[in-house]
This record gives structure tokens, C-alpha cells and sequence, in this order.
């Protein structure tokens, strides 16, 4: 069964079990209240957008309004904002005025029926045009945004504001250590049937331009969650690394920073229905690309992979689907590893997301102290204002790029989606087909082969107290490898007590024990 992507679906209450009941009744109660909240909005608020005539050669039919409003004046609205309010304008061209009503039934909101922290203060509203075909995010290249306007907050509110800009692709750090690589893969255009490139950011060695005949071994650096090949702004940009890095002290080693655009969000770098083969372009296009252009020696045997959180992920899964093309992985806090322990879910068995199996809701992120701070629903819900389907299917959030890589294709040309965005229903058909990406079950099935092609090439990092409950699955994880024969796994798992999410992530760790690796 596939949930219908705009508006909620009907549950009956079918089973018998007290706490099974209890979670239909809260299903019920959550799906009519939305119906509520959308049509009897306490707030009568009325935001007319335009595109600025400057814009108008730049604006793309079929994308996603989203109205920002914070009463935060350090940032912009659409980078953080307390309240966010999406809807995927019907057959609009650009050339005219459209209106945002939060009293129509056919948009989403997240933080308008929450108390607000400032109701006295003067709130900041912004408007973002999510139309970039090739990129899930908000904030990105291609997109449009506008003007801010500041207001009093009032039940009652008309305002106008104009998308007068449009986002422009942020440039990589001119120095000579730093490169830029692009190229148009010929896989993902023939799977998408546009031109697509890949890009990736490399940091050469101090000492490259000094050793003309020397090659050096060789890191692919997989970024966090949506993360870009500009990452190495950041890392080279910060005085203490740089400093390092050019010391003379630091390890030679070809640092690459990969990216992770997709048009339904971060791909993984993983072969899937939705994405196409990106773990194919990567092996077979741009990483070649890359160690053609800078002495790199496959012969060698140092092609190495590291990443935090879902770079954490994503650096595990390469060396284990790619187990004779990378030659080790340094994995830090990784997106969960086994899909039984999905955070707190299991995603073969239980019925929703939404609530665990006492009927509590679902805890989606935590403190280090374990106070739970954001549930799944809440996280679904603000996925589902940003995706122009009006729901979490292509969100560009986490779970839209999750369906995204691990699911199939729906009917529809879209992903499939795993569990109902209203009532966090799982749908088991769906989710049994996430099993081939499950990578405690890939190394389960498959250790006879892949075993002794993995021995001294696995080191995992993780926090004990994950912010997201990450180290549940990776404690199964390492529980299953323990057992292992014929091999006996090597692989290396440690975790710090008391830890959150991506605590001890470090370049400058990692480049030291790849290092150590190669001497």
C-alpha cells in the first residue's frame, strides 16, 4: 500500500490490545486535530509574494513557498525560524502575485499552533522558493528568496513580500593546495536524463608541489547530512588546521571532500532506484577523475574513507558495498547501521514511528543526559511544510533523502514512502525492501565473502549518549561482529561514555591515524 502524498489517511481502529488501541485513538485524535489546525487557524494571516521582474528569467514553475517567521535578529528567518509555513503554489507562472493564507486547507505549518517565546516583540518574516530541481535543500544554489519584513504579530496580518534574489553558488577558497574538481557523469545524466555533475574539493599535502614525482596516499572525506565540497572553506579556513596543515607536521595524505547533492536530498553516494547509480559514479567517474589529476597509485592500496554521521554512514556502507576499492574506513557516529534498531524503531515489526510500543511518543533527538528533546512526529511534521508533495516524500530533510536510498520507486516516478506522514504508520512492504541496506544484515549474509575483505579495514566511533540513538544500533552492530568466524572480525568499535553525536569527529584525528596506517 502507498499512502496518499496530500492528505491524511483514515484508520480504523482494528486492533484489541489495550496499548495498540491507545496508539490507534492518539493516531485518530493527531489526524482529524491537522484537518483543524489547517482549516481553523487562529491566525488570519494573509503574505502576498511576487517575483521581482529581475527574477522573473530565473523562476521555475512547481516549486515549494515557504513563509519564515522568527523574532531572532542575528540570523535570517529562513536559517532558523520559529515558525515555518509551506505550500506548492497550483499553476502558478511567476508573473503574478500569489497569496498565503493560513487558513487554507491545503498548506503545512510547524510552530503556529505553539506558544510563542516573544508574543510582545516585532517578528521577522521571509519568504524562500524551493525550485531547484537537482537539490532538495532549501538554501542552496537555484533557489529564490526575499526581502525581510518586520511586523507586530497580530491575529490578524497582511503583508507583501517580493523574491528579489536569487542564491548563488558559494565559491571554494582560493589557495593553491585547494582544487576543484568537476565533471558531467554520463551514469546519472543517462539515469535522470539531464546533465548532472559531480563536484569534489580537493587538499593537497603540504609538500606536493615540492615532490613532483612522489604519490601520496589518499582520503575521501564524506560530508554530515546535505553536506557540500565547500566543507573545505571551513576546514582549511580554520587558522589552527591550516597552521597545522602547512607545518610541515601534519600527515601527506590527498584529502578529498566529496558532496552529497541529490534531488531529494543528501543520495548517500550509494547506487538506488530513486538517486540512480551515484556509488557506481563515484567508483567509476569522479574518483578516477580525481587520482588522475593527482598522483594518486591504486596499486598502493591507500584509498581511504572517513565521515561524521551520515558521513559516518556513508564511509562504513562504501568500504563494505566497495570492499576491495577502499582500503579503510574511519567512521564516526553513524546514521543507524541496523534498521531493527532504527533509533528506537524497528522497522520490520513495529506498527508506527510516531509511538513506541507503551503508547509513549517516539523520541526523536535527546540531550547527552537523556532528556528527550524533539519527537519523531514533530520531526515528520516540519519535513512535511518543506516537500512541495506536501508531505516528507521529497523534503530534502532526512527522512525524504532515507526514503529517497533506501526505498523503491513508487508508481508515480517519486519514492515510496516507508510510513504515513500523518500517522507514522509503517508500511512492512516498503520497509522490507530498506533490507539491502541495512548494513548489519549485508555483513550477516554476506560474512563469508566479505569478512576477509574487511579484515583491518573497519574503525567506528561512538558516543554512548547519541543525540539521535544511533549507538543503539551500532551496539548491535558490534554484538553481531563479535560473533563472527572464519574470520574473527578486527573491525575496531569504541565508544565514550556519556558522548553525544559526532562529540570526538576530528580531521585532524583521522588524517593522524591514517598515518599511522600507512608508515
Amino acid at each position: 500500500m502507498r499512502y496518499n502524498k496530500t492528505f491524511p489517511q483514515k484508520h480504523g481502529l482494528t486492533t484489541i490490545t489495550p496499548s495498540a488501541l491507545y496508539r490507534q485513538v492518539l493516531t485518530l485524535l493527531f489526524t482529524l486535530s491537522l484537518s483543524v489546525v489547517l482549516a481553523d487557524s487562529p491566525y488570519q494571516w494573509k503574505i502576498k509574494v511576487s517575483v521581482s521582474p529581475e527574477m522573473q528569467k530565473a523562476y521555475l514553475k512547481g516549486g515549494r513557498l515557504l513563509l519564515h517567521v522568527t523574532s531572532q535578529r542575528e540570523r535570517e528567518p529562513r536559517n532558523r525560524s520559529e515558525i515555518t509555513i509551506g505550500i506548492t503554489p497550483e499553476n502558478w507562472d511567476g508573473t503574478r502575485a500569489i497569496v498565503i493564507d493560513t487558513r487554507a486547507r491545503n498548506l503545512r505549518t510547524s510552530g503556529l499552533d505553539k506558544p510563542l517565546e516573544k508574543p510582545d516583540a516585532k517578528y521577522c518574516f521571509q519568504v524562500v522558493y524551493k525550485q531547484n530541481p537537482d537539490d532538495g535543500q532549501e538554501n542552496v544554489p537555484g533557489n529564490l528568496y526575499s526581502n525581510i519584513d518586520s511586523v507586530q504579530l497580530s491575529k490578524k496580518l497582511s503583508l507583501s513580500l517580493t523574491l528579489t534574489t536569487l542564491i548563488q553558488p558559494v565559491p571554494v577558497m582560493d589557495h593553491k593546495l585547494v582544487k576543484l574538481v568537476t565533471i558531467q557523469s554520463k551514469l546519472l545524466t543517462a539515469f535522470r536524463g539531464r546533465p548532472s555533475q559531480l563536484k569534489a574539493a580537493v587538499l593537497l599535502p603540504s609538500g606536493y608541489y615540492d615532490n613532483p614525482a612522489k604519490t601520496y596516499p589518499i582520503c575521501y572525506r564524506i560530508p554530515g547530512l546535505n553536506g557540500r565540497y565547500t566543507a573545505v572553506n571551513t576546514v582549511f579556513g580554520n587558522k589552527e588546521f591550516a597552521d597545522w596543515w602547512l607545518s610541515g607536521q601534519a600527515p601527506q595524505v590527498i584529502y578529498v571532500f566529496l558532496d552529497s547533492q541529490g534531488p531529494y536530498g543528501d543520495t548517500y553516494q550509494v547506487d538506488s532506484e530513486n538517486n540512480g547509480p551515484c556509488g557506481r559514479a563515484l567508483t567509476e567517474e569522479l574518483i578516477p577523475e580525481i587520482e588522475r589529476q593527482f598522483r594518486y597509485n591504486p596499486a598502493s592500496k591507500k584509498r581511504f574513507l572517513t565521515g561524521n554521521s551520515t558521513g559516518g554512514w556513508v564511509s562504513l556502507g562504501l568500504q563494505i558495498f566497495y570492499p576491495d576499492f577502499f582500503d579503510g574506513t574511519w567512521s564516526y557516529s553513524p546514521d543507524p547501521v541496523d534498521f531493527e534498531h532504527y533509533g528506537l524503531i524497528n522497522i520490520y515489526s513495529d506498527k508506527t514511528i510516531f509511538y513506541n510500543r507503551y503508547g509513549y511518543l517516539q523520541p526523536g533527538r535527546r540531550t547527552t543526559n537523556g532528556e528527550p528533546t524533539f519527537s519523531m512526529k514533530d520531526w515528520i511534521a516540519n519535513e512535511n511544510v518543506a516537500g512541495r508533495t506536501n508531505n516528507y516524500l521529497i523534503s530534502g530533510g532526512q527522512f525524504g533523502a532515507y526514503n529517497a536510498v533506501f526505498g523503491p520507486k513508487g508508481a508515480d516516478g517519486l519514492p515510496s514512502l516507508m510510513f504515513n506522514p500523518d500517522t507514522g504508520e509503517i508500511d512492512h512492504a516498503i520497509a522490507q525492501q530498506w533490507e539491502k541496506y541495512d548494513l548489519k544484515k549485508v555483513l550477516e549474509r554476506n560474512w563469508p565473502t566479505l569478512g576477509p575483505k574487511l579484515q583491518g579495514k573497519i574503525w567506528i566511533w561512538m558516543g554512548d549518549m547519541d543525540g539521535l540513538y544511533s549507538n543503539v544500533a551500532t551496539r548491535y552492530l558490534e554484538k553481531m561482529l563479535s560473533k563472527t568466524e572464519n574470520p574473527k572480525s578486527d573491525a575496531k568499535i569504541r565508544f565514550t561514555a556519556m558522548a553525544g553525536h559526532g562529540q570526538e569527529w576530528s580531521d585532524k584525528a583521522v588524517l593522524t591515524m591514517i598515518a599511522e596506517k600507512t608508515k
